[in-house]
């Protein structure tokens, strides 16, 4: 508990709307993306969304799947 009181001071939780969650799926599942990849994708919908400069992750190579827009941002920790 202590570690998301922590969180919640430092970072703004990012949601997706309906339409924006169900339009990341859809063009997910046409681009042949499965799995746990479409959590990443939603992942970086949101930090699109907010116009994050950097997405950091250890699984760089799922992001880089999601097209040159989110691969630009991506870095790792």
């Amino acid at each position: 508990m202590l570690f998301l009181s922590d969180m919640e001071e430092h970072l703004t939780i990012v949601s997706l709307d309906a339409a924006e969650y169900s339009a990341i799926i859809r063009q997910a599942a046409a681009n042949g993306i499965l799995g746990a990849t479409i959590y990443d994708a939603l992942l970086a919908a949101c930090a699109t969304k907010v116009k994050a400069e950097t997405i950091y992750t250890d699984n760089e190579r799922h992001f880089r799947m999601l097209g040159p827009d989110v691969a630009s941002r991506v870095r790792k920790p």
